[in-house]
């Protein structure tokens, strides 16, 4: 129960998780957050405290007082759309606090991740936003123990590091999903690119509600390995249609894949909305300019960026505020091309 794991001997959060039987996760939130932690998990890690002797590291908390101006971001890509709009929101509430952000791109990479993270963190940041919920258990670990204000940004969870802001995939993808049953759509196929945990769980939310409503078919569910494109979208619908030649809409992962598809129903002559309704998902500019405007799920990118630089800010301000999970709502732009069969 003694045992030291560090070249220091110091105990470490590790140590005393495993001898509370909890993860370090927990023992951090404990620490930091007590209220959010249960009764009896807060006496267990709080008993593990006092045998092993457990004090924060002070390298720790030096850095904690001797932070740089610097927030780290850390995100998936830097060429997607999607994140380009959210550097865009966390740019504008950075001019406004006077600190510089410093860009680490993953390339969907976990060991990337977690050494970006790492690195960041050597650097003693302002602070750190990072994409999503899904990082390793080394990444988790790390950012537990991070001495600086955490931001986890475009989706929420149950278990955040510290502070979180985004949306629930899922339940908006079964949103788009209810609409084109509403509108009277049947043989509705799915179509995703690059399998990130964000993009299954969308697909999890497109199959939820079908089977709610009886109309789940697992073969109209496609999935693609590469980056989504308009390409890759006019070639899933293809595919999509050799696997049942009925298929009459399709919701797509994203709005590259929607594009493609409708380009690729005016080259077979397959009328939009009539034949093949066409839903995607974020919203970008060129959806409400095509030709039929295409229906999509709207995100609060830019804001998700804004509001978590914002909440940095605070905490930088207010040391003491507490975590603060913000989830925020999305909607449906309906046009033309799911119009009410």
């Amino acid at each position: 129960m003694t045992r030291k794991t560090r070249a220091t001997g110091r105990t470490t959060i590790k140590d005393v998780a495993a001898a509370a039987g909890v993860s370090a996760i927990t023992v951090s939130r404990v620490l930091r957050t007590p209220e959010r932690v249960s009764p009896a998990t807060r006496d267990r890690v709080t008993e593990a405290v006092r045998a092993l002797d457990y004090l924060p590291d002070p390298a720790a908390s030096a850095l904690a007082s001797q932070r740089t101006a610097t927030v780290g971001v850390v995100l998936p890509s830097v060429t997607n759309t999607v994140f380009r709009d959210t550097l865009r929101g966390i740019y504008t509430e950075a001019a406004a606090r006077a600190v510089q952000i410093q860009i680490a791109n993953t390339r969907y990479d976990p060991g990337e991740e977690t050494r970006a993270i790492r690195l960041f963190l050597s650097q003693r940041p302002a602070a750190l936003i990072v994409t999503g919920i899904d990082q390793s258990e080394e990444a988790a670990t790390l950012l537990a123990e991070a001495p600086c204000p955490i931001v986890q940004i475009t989706e929420t969870g149950p278990s955040a590091h510290d502070m979180m802001i985004g949306f629930d995939h899922g339940e908006a993808v079964e949103l788009a999903t209810r609409h084109l049953i509403a509108a009277g759509y049947r043989r509705i196929g799915f179509l995703g690119a690059r399998q990130d945990p964000r993009s299954l769980r969308r697909m999890e939310g497109f199959c939820a509600a079908l089977r709610a409503a009886g109309l789940f078919e697992p073969e109209r569910v496609l999935f693609s390995d590469a980056p989504a494109s308009v390409t890759s979208g006019a070639e899933q619908l293809g595919r999509l249609l050799e696997r049942d030649s009925a298929a009459d809409a399709v919701l797509c992962n994203n709005d590259d894949l929607a594009l493609g598809v409708l380009f690729e129903c005016q080259r077979r002559g397959l009328a939009v909305p009539d034949r093949i309704g066409i839903c995607g998902f974020n919203d970008f500019e060129w959806m409400a300019a095509a030709v039929p405007p295409l229906t999509s799920v709207s995100t609060p990118r830019a804001e998700i960026g804004r509001r978590a630089m914002a909440m940095i800010g605070e905490r930088l301000e207010n040391p003491g505020m507490a975590p603060e999970v913000v989830q925020l709502d999305v909607s449906l732009k309906i046009r033309e091309s799911t119009r009410k069969r």
